[in-house]
Protein backbone atom coordinates (compact mmCIF):
# COMPACT_ATOMS: atom_id res chain seq x y z
CA UNK A 1 0.00 0.00 0.00
CA UNK A 2 0.90 3.10 -1.02
CA UNK A 3 1.81 5.73 2.03
CA UNK A 4 -0.19 8.52 -0.25
CA UNK A 5 -3.45 6.06 0.37
CA UNK A 6 -2.42 5.21 4.07
CA UNK A 7 -2.11 8.56 5.37
CA UNK A 8 -5.06 9.55 4.40
CA UNK A 9 -7.16 6.74 5.13
CA UNK A 10 -5.70 6.45 8.69
CA UNK A 11 -5.71 10.63 9.28
CA UNK A 12 -9.73 10.04 8.49
CA UNK A 13 -10.25 6.99 10.22
CA UNK A 14 -9.24 8.38 13.65
CA UNK A 15 -12.42 10.36 13.73
CA UNK A 16 -14.36 6.77 13.61
CA UNK A 17 -15.96 5.51 17.00
CA UNK A 18 -16.36 8.78 18.23
CA UNK A 19 -19.60 10.25 18.23
CA UNK A 20 -21.90 7.93 16.74
CA UNK A 21 -24.05 10.83 15.16
CA UNK A 22 -21.04 11.38 13.03
CA UNK A 23 -20.92 7.72 12.32
CA UNK A 24 -24.69 7.77 11.45
CA UNK A 25 -24.79 10.70 9.50
CA UNK A 26 -21.91 9.88 7.15
CA UNK A 27 -22.94 6.49 6.43
CA UNK A 28 -26.65 7.79 5.90
CA UNK A 29 -25.02 10.01 3.30
CA UNK A 30 -22.94 7.76 1.72
CA UNK A 31 -26.06 5.80 0.22
CA UNK A 32 -28.99 8.91 0.14
CA UNK A 33 -29.51 9.57 -3.41
CA UNK A 34 -30.93 12.67 -2.90
CA UNK A 35 -28.13 13.92 -1.87
CA UNK A 36 -25.51 11.85 -4.55
CA UNK A 37 -26.71 11.82 -7.33
CA UNK A 38 -29.93 14.26 -7.49
CA UNK A 39 -27.55 17.21 -6.49
CA UNK A 40 -25.40 16.62 -10.14
CA UNK A 41 -28.53 15.76 -12.00
CA UNK A 42 -30.22 19.04 -10.85
CA UNK A 43 -27.06 20.84 -11.96
CA UNK A 44 -27.32 18.79 -15.13
CA UNK A 45 -31.29 20.40 -16.07
CA UNK A 46 -29.90 23.64 -15.27
CA UNK A 47 -27.86 23.66 -17.65
CA UNK A 48 -29.77 22.05 -19.71
CA UNK A 49 -32.75 24.56 -19.63
CA UNK A 50 -30.00 27.80 -18.76
CA UNK A 51 -27.12 27.36 -21.51
CA UNK A 52 -28.79 24.59 -23.94
CA UNK A 53 -30.79 27.25 -25.07
CA UNK A 54 -27.91 29.14 -26.08
CA UNK A 55 -26.64 26.94 -28.60
CA UNK A 56 -27.23 23.20 -30.37
CA UNK A 57 -23.39 22.47 -29.62
CA UNK A 58 -24.27 22.97 -25.78
CA UNK A 59 -27.54 20.43 -25.69
CA UNK A 60 -25.62 17.90 -27.97
CA UNK A 61 -22.97 18.09 -25.36
CA UNK A 62 -24.95 17.85 -22.46
CA UNK A 63 -27.21 14.82 -23.75
CA UNK A 64 -23.51 12.92 -24.71
CA UNK A 65 -22.87 13.31 -20.57
CA UNK A 66 -26.23 12.07 -20.22
CA UNK A 67 -25.66 9.03 -22.77
CA UNK A 68 -21.67 8.46 -21.30
CA UNK A 69 -23.00 7.62 -17.76
CA UNK A 70 -23.30 4.33 -18.36
CA UNK A 71 -19.99 3.70 -19.80
CA UNK A 72 -18.28 5.20 -17.32
CA UNK A 73 -19.79 2.66 -14.98
CA UNK A 74 -19.23 -0.27 -17.64
CA UNK A 75 -15.76 1.16 -18.01
CA UNK A 76 -15.42 1.14 -14.27
CA UNK A 77 -16.58 -2.27 -13.73
CA UNK A 78 -14.33 -3.93 -16.25
CA UNK A 79 -11.30 -2.64 -14.83
CA UNK A 80 -12.36 -3.86 -11.52
CA UNK A 81 -12.03 -6.80 -13.33
CA UNK A 82 -9.17 -7.10 -15.27
CA UNK A 83 -6.79 -5.09 -13.10
CA UNK A 84 -5.27 -7.26 -9.52
CA UNK A 85 -7.56 -7.56 -6.77
CA UNK A 86 -7.07 -5.07 -4.45
CA UNK A 87 -8.71 -5.00 -0.84
CA UNK A 88 -11.18 -2.17 0.41
CA UNK A 89 -9.67 -0.41 3.18
CA UNK A 90 -12.78 -2.08 5.41
CA UNK A 91 -11.39 -5.56 4.74
CA UNK A 92 -7.55 -4.24 5.02
CA UNK A 93 -6.27 -6.13 7.81
CA UNK A 94 -2.92 -4.02 7.76
CA UNK A 95 -4.81 -1.16 8.30
CA UNK A 96 -6.49 -1.78 11.58
CA UNK A 97 -8.96 0.20 10.30
CA UNK A 98 -11.73 0.99 12.89
CA UNK A 99 -15.17 0.05 11.39
CA UNK A 100 -17.00 3.09 12.14
CA UNK A 101 -20.61 2.69 14.65
CA UNK A 102 -23.83 1.82 12.44
CA UNK A 103 -21.75 0.33 9.37
CA UNK A 104 -21.90 -3.50 8.20
CA UNK A 105 -18.00 -4.49 8.72
CA UNK A 106 -19.24 -7.00 5.85
CA UNK A 107 -20.34 -4.14 3.24
CA UNK A 108 -18.87 -5.02 -0.31
CA UNK A 109 -16.74 -8.08 0.63
CA UNK A 110 -15.15 -9.68 -2.54
CA UNK A 111 -15.32 -6.32 -4.27
CA UNK A 112 -12.51 -4.75 -5.90
CA UNK A 113 -12.55 -1.16 -4.35
CA UNK A 114 -10.09 0.28 -7.63
CA UNK A 115 -11.55 2.52 -9.26
CA UNK A 116 -14.61 3.38 -7.79
CA UNK A 117 -17.40 3.99 -9.93
CA UNK A 118 -19.63 6.39 -7.83
CA UNK A 119 -16.86 8.81 -8.74
CA UNK A 120 -16.62 7.76 -12.39
CA UNK A 121 -20.11 8.42 -12.82
CA UNK A 122 -20.07 11.93 -10.69
CA UNK A 123 -17.10 13.65 -12.53
CA UNK A 124 -18.32 12.25 -15.84
CA UNK A 125 -21.41 14.40 -15.13
CA UNK A 126 -19.35 17.31 -13.58
CA UNK A 127 -17.16 17.23 -17.05
CA UNK A 128 -20.02 17.51 -19.16
CA UNK A 129 -21.19 20.51 -17.13
CA UNK A 130 -17.91 21.94 -17.19
CA UNK A 131 -17.82 21.91 -21.18
CA UNK A 132 -20.81 23.60 -21.16
CA UNK A 133 -19.91 26.25 -18.25
CA UNK A 134 -17.04 26.41 -16.47
CA UNK A 135 -18.96 28.36 -13.31
CA UNK A 136 -21.41 25.53 -13.00
CA UNK A 137 -18.74 23.16 -14.08
CA UNK A 138 -16.66 24.03 -10.97
CA UNK A 139 -19.25 23.44 -8.75
CA UNK A 140 -20.04 20.59 -9.85
CA UNK A 141 -16.47 19.01 -9.43
CA UNK A 142 -16.36 20.35 -6.27
CA UNK A 143 -19.51 18.76 -5.34
CA UNK A 144 -18.52 15.05 -6.52
CA UNK A 145 -15.18 15.34 -4.53
CA UNK A 146 -17.06 16.20 -1.51
CA UNK A 147 -19.76 13.29 -2.15
CA UNK A 148 -16.74 10.85 -2.50
CA UNK A 149 -15.27 11.48 0.57
CA UNK A 150 -18.03 9.57 2.84
CA UNK A 151 -16.18 6.59 0.96
CA UNK A 152 -12.94 7.11 2.30
CA UNK A 153 -14.30 7.48 5.86
CA UNK A 154 -16.87 4.56 5.89
CA UNK A 155 -13.45 2.20 4.25
CA UNK A 156 -15.22 1.84 0.82
CA UNK A 157 -12.32 3.48 -0.89
CA UNK A 158 -8.81 4.72 -1.15
CA UNK A 159 -8.30 7.76 -2.03
CA UNK A 160 -6.61 6.77 -5.24
CA UNK A 161 -9.76 4.82 -6.32
CA UNK A 162 -11.47 8.09 -5.97
CA UNK A 163 -8.81 9.41 -8.44
CA UNK A 164 -9.22 6.21 -10.80
CA UNK A 165 -12.55 6.68 -10.95
CA UNK A 166 -12.61 10.44 -11.55
CA UNK A 167 -9.75 10.29 -14.47
CA UNK A 168 -12.15 7.02 -15.72
CA UNK A 169 -15.42 9.13 -15.96
CA UNK A 170 -13.14 12.40 -17.40
CA UNK A 171 -12.11 9.87 -19.93
CA UNK A 172 -15.47 8.34 -20.95
CA UNK A 173 -17.17 11.90 -21.45
CA UNK A 174 -14.08 13.30 -23.72
CA UNK A 175 -14.38 9.93 -25.87
CA UNK A 176 -18.39 10.61 -25.85
CA UNK A 177 -17.99 13.72 -27.39
CA UNK A 178 -16.10 12.59 -30.72
CA UNK A 179 -17.72 13.99 -33.41
CA UNK A 180 -18.52 10.31 -34.49
CA UNK A 181 -20.25 9.96 -31.33
CA UNK A 182 -21.86 12.97 -31.59
CA UNK A 183 -24.22 11.96 -34.03
CA UNK A 184 -26.46 9.77 -31.35
CA UNK A 185 -27.34 13.09 -29.38
CA UNK A 186 -27.95 14.68 -32.61
CA UNK A 187 -30.37 12.00 -32.91
CA UNK A 188 -32.03 12.38 -30.16
CA UNK A 189 -32.05 16.09 -30.19
CA UNK A 190 -34.02 15.76 -33.41
CA UNK A 191 -36.35 13.31 -32.45
CA UNK A 192 -36.91 15.53 -29.42
CA UNK A 193 -38.38 18.57 -31.39
CA UNK A 194 -40.68 16.37 -33.00
CA UNK A 195 -41.89 14.06 -30.03
CA UNK A 196 -40.75 16.26 -26.88
CA UNK A 197 -43.54 14.12 -24.43
CA UNK A 198 -42.31 10.84 -25.04
CA UNK A 199 -38.66 12.17 -25.08
CA UNK A 200 -38.81 13.91 -21.73
CA UNK A 201 -40.66 11.26 -20.29
CA UNK A 202 -37.84 8.62 -21.10
CA UNK A 203 -35.08 11.26 -20.16
CA UNK A 204 -36.98 11.70 -16.84
CA UNK A 205 -36.39 7.65 -16.36
CA UNK A 206 -32.86 7.95 -17.62
CA UNK A 207 -31.88 10.65 -15.02
CA UNK A 208 -33.24 8.91 -12.52
CA UNK A 209 -30.98 6.35 -13.18
CA UNK A 210 -27.75 8.69 -13.41
CA UNK A 211 -29.01 10.04 -9.99
CA UNK A 212 -29.21 6.69 -8.02
CA UNK A 213 -25.73 5.63 -9.66
CA UNK A 214 -27.50 2.44 -11.50
CA UNK A 215 -28.30 0.62 -8.36
CA UNK A 216 -31.13 -0.46 -9.83
CA UNK A 217 -29.89 -1.96 -13.46
CA UNK A 218 -26.95 -3.35 -10.94
CA UNK A 219 -29.27 -5.37 -8.89
CA UNK A 220 -31.54 -6.41 -12.04
CA UNK A 221 -27.94 -7.51 -13.42
CA UNK A 222 -27.01 -9.42 -9.67
CA UNK A 223 -30.55 -10.56 -9.84
CA UNK A 224 -29.58 -12.25 -12.97
CA UNK A 225 -26.12 -13.82 -12.61
CA UNK A 226 -27.62 -15.32 -9.40
CA UNK A 227 -30.74 -16.88 -11.42
CA UNK A 228 -28.04 -18.05 -13.98
CA UNK A 229 -25.97 -19.76 -11.46
CA UNK A 230 -29.15 -21.30 -9.09
CA UNK A 231 -30.53 -23.00 -11.99
CA UNK A 232 -29.68 -25.53 -14.09
CA UNK A 233 -29.07 -24.98 -18.11
CA UNK A 234 -31.94 -27.07 -19.22
CA UNK A 235 -34.23 -25.23 -17.49
CA UNK A 236 -33.46 -21.31 -19.06
CA UNK A 237 -35.59 -22.49 -21.55
CA UNK A 238 -38.44 -22.60 -20.17
CA UNK A 239 -38.22 -18.77 -19.38
CA UNK A 240 -36.26 -18.01 -22.56
CA UNK A 241 -39.80 -19.42 -24.32
CA UNK A 242 -41.89 -16.64 -23.14
CA UNK A 243 -39.52 -13.73 -23.02
CA UNK A 244 -39.41 -14.60 -26.46
CA UNK A 245 -42.82 -14.91 -27.25
CA UNK A 246 -43.01 -11.41 -25.30
CA UNK A 247 -40.21 -9.25 -26.95
CA UNK A 248 -41.51 -10.34 -30.68
CA UNK A 249 -45.26 -9.32 -29.18
CA UNK A 250 -44.07 -6.20 -28.16
CA UNK A 251 -42.46 -5.45 -31.39
CA UNK A 252 -45.30 -6.38 -33.48
CA UNK A 253 -47.64 -4.09 -31.02
CA UNK A 254 -45.67 -1.07 -31.70
CA UNK A 255 -44.85 -1.91 -35.54
CA UNK A 256 -48.79 -1.57 -35.69
CA UNK A 257 -49.04 1.33 -33.51
CA UNK A 258 -46.67 3.24 -35.99
CA UNK A 259 -48.08 2.18 -39.20
CA UNK A 260 -51.44 3.56 -37.74
CA UNK A 261 -50.04 6.36 -36.76
CA UNK A 262 -47.90 7.63 -39.48
CA UNK A 263 -50.29 6.53 -42.55
CA UNK A 264 -53.65 8.38 -41.12
CA UNK A 265 -53.84 11.44 -43.41
CA UNK A 266 -55.32 14.68 -42.71
CA UNK A 267 -59.08 14.91 -44.58
CA UNK A 268 -59.50 18.46 -45.85
CA UNK A 269 -62.01 20.22 -44.21
CA UNK A 270 -65.13 21.27 -45.93
CA UNK A 271 -66.58 24.66 -45.65
CA UNK A 272 -70.19 25.32 -46.50
CA UNK A 273 -70.19 28.58 -48.88
CA UNK A 274 -73.25 30.50 -48.91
Amino acid sequence: MNPFDSRIVHFVNSFARRYWILDSTVAQIAVMDLLIGAGLMTMFWLAWMEHGEESIENRESLMATLFATPFAVLFARVLALCLPYRERPLHEPLLHFQTPLTQNPDWLIHWSSFPSDHAAVSFCVATGLWIVSRRLGGWAMGYATLISLPRIYLGFHYPTDIIGGALVGMGTMFLCRAAGLRSGARWVLNYLDRRPAFLYGFLFVFSFEVAEMFNSLQRILFLGVDAFHRYPRWQWKEFAAPLLLSGVLSIVAWVIWWWKHHSVTERPVQTIQD
